[in-house]
């Protein structure tokens, strides 16, 4: 029995089978077979896509498939991003600056900034992020994600992603984290984020790029669109020793041996306690809940499908194009699904069709990245050295986004 299962086991046992597809009598798939099927078309070794219609409660969606058998050893998957965690780009765009033969959009983000004038939206991912094995970046605090209400009993902290073990996994990553300074040890709450928990103290690293850093103190735990914290205090952190402080969050690049710590409020007040000179030592680590096989890369959005069960809760009314991934065979099989944004298919599926489509498509779990005007898949076409957009984005263009997962052949 999984972790999740474990969790969700007595809610599940409440539920009807009704209530846990939701509204699926119509979300069965049409004309076409199942991911895997004679008529996919390869796209490197272990790597085929497909599309087909799927008859949805709101209408036909049409769906786009990539699926991975990261049993072959020429095939591997790591992380899309553009260079930073506070940027964007086109998936496409950056598949083929990583050299990615098909790919999919990846977590929610930072997208807006309407509560907080004069703060500029970072365009940072809400949850984990993990490259080559490297953290990039931590969770944000559940209410101040962006995306459509979580599941219950989930969190910003789920993962999706692949193992040194080339096997595929669900699990959480939290960040464990200190400050050590003469007088003792603080804790260390964000890395790379672009919201902190309130009272708390984050680090920003050269991973995090040149955007502002001022997001990271706006709202609260719970409330996204509280207002930004007017407490503040901010330590820079060069070669294990303080170089200045400010008042308030700044921005610019960050030099590669250069930490700078943000507080807000409690966080805030410590800092103040910190001189020019002083020794500073930040640690910082992302923690598996289940797993101990290290990640080679993960990325944050949501579970929908559990040991083959949809979650409980999960929403049966909202429809939207969608993106989300399968996992199959112990971990071994991968489906990257994103439905098609042509007005023709755009009333796509709500959560819980896209957890059952995911099961018949064969997948054991499931996860949801992020949809609308960001679902895109691209794929190299034969002979192309260059992927191409798959789907019809719904914006009518490429949408920027942080990251994504990225299918990478040694063929």
């Amino acid at each position: 029995m999984t972790r999740r299962q474990k969790r969700f086991g007595a809610a599940r046992a409440a539920l009807t089978l009704l209530t846990a597809l939701g509204t699926l009598a119509g979300g069965a798939l049409v004309g076409a077979a199942p991911a895997g099927a004679a008529q996919d078309t390869p796209i490197a070794p272990g790597v085929t896509y497909d599309e087909f219609d799927i008859a949805a409660g709101r209408g036909t969606a049409h769906a786009h498939v990539l699926t991975v058998d990261l049993r072959d050893p020429r095939v591997r998957l790591d992380l899309l991003h553009p260079g930073a965690v506070a940027a964007r780009a086109t998936v496409s765009r950056q598949a083929t600056a990583q050299g990615a033969v098909a790919g999919v959009n990846g977590d929610f983000f930072n997208i807006s900034e309407a509560q907080h004038p004069g703060v500029q939206a970072t365009g940072a991912s809400v949850g984990p992020a993990v490259a080559r094995g490297r953290a990039l970046k931590a969770a944000v605090p559940n209410g101040q994600r962006f995306g459509p209400a979580l599941p219950p009993g989930t969190s910003t902290e789920d993962v999706f992603g692949v193992g040194v073990d080339r096997r595929a996994r669900l699990d959480g990553l939290s960040l464990v984290g200190s400050i050590g300074t003469p007088e003792g040890r603080l804790p260390l709450r964000g890395l790379n984020q672009y919201a902190l928990p309130v009272g708390s103290i984050g680090a920003f690293t050269a991973k995090w790029g040149s955007a502002s850093r001022a997001r990271a103190v706006c709202g609260t735990d719970t409330d996204r669109a509280a207002p930004c914290s007017t407490d503040t205090y901010e330590v820079t952190v060069r070669d294990g020793r303080v170089v200045s402080t400010a008042d308030t969050p700044g921005s610019g690049p960050i030099a590669p041996d250069t930490t700078v710590l943000v507080g807000r409020e409690a966080g805030a007040r410590q800092l103040r306690e910190f001189f020019a000179g002083e020794p500073v030592t930040v640690r910082h680590r992302l923690a598996a809940a289940t797993s101990r096989v290290p990640f080679r890369f993960a990325l944050g959005g949501y579970p929908v499908l559990d040991g083959g069960q949809p979650l409980p809760g999960l929403d049966d009314r909202a429809s939207a194009v969608r993106t989300a991934v399968g996992i199959a065979d112990g971990g071994r099989r991968l489906l990257l699904l994103a439905l098609d944004g042509a007005p023709e298919y755009r009333t796509g599926l709500t959560i819980a069709e896209v957890a059952s489509v995911m099961r018949e498509l064969g997948s054991v779990d499931a996860f949801s990245l992020d949809g609308g005007g960001s679902s895109t898949l691209v794929a190299r076409a034969p002979g192309a050295a260059t992927v191409s957009v798959r789907n019809h984005p719904s914006d009518g263009a490429e949408r920027p986004v942080p990251n994504g997962i990225g299918i990478f052949s040694t063929r």
